[in-house]
């Protein structure tokens, strides 16, 4: 393998996830149907997609264990702060990293996405 080339994440409510990502973070949708949503950020050289459930997800935790990172250009301290100012909830604190300063948010499934200022 030499490179993860998509990541598609389980949501229990479509639109809801849909209003996050584009509301709360920025996110831009690259392409929707009913059952799936595409974002891309930073200009399309990051996308994902959040989708409707393959399988029941009734009684489940989502997101437990499951991380997305995104390098980022802007500065991460004023993305953190533009997001706080956005009324966004979860918002982590700053974080030095072996790969750069980050900080944490988690999406209304508790999936954890990380944004990052690379060295």
């Amino acid at each position: 393998m030499i490179q993860l080339t998509f990541a598609s994440l389980q949501v229990k409510d479509l639109e809801a996830s849909k209003a996050f990502y584009t509301e709360k973070l920025g996110f831009e949708i690259e392409n929707a149907n009913p059952q799936a949503c595409v974002f891309k950020y930073n200009k399309g050289q990051a996308s994902f997609a959040i989708r409707t459930p393959l399988e029941p997800l009734e009684d489940r935790e989502l997101g437990v264990g499951v991380a997305l990172w995104f390098a980022v250009d802007e500065e991460v301290d004023r993305l953190r702060e533009s997001f706080i100012a956005n009324a966004l909830e979860g918002v982590g604190p700053i974080i030095v990293t072996p790969f750069g300063r980050a900080f944490h948010v988690r999406d209304i499934d508790g999936y954890k996405l990380t944004f990052l200022n690379e060295r």
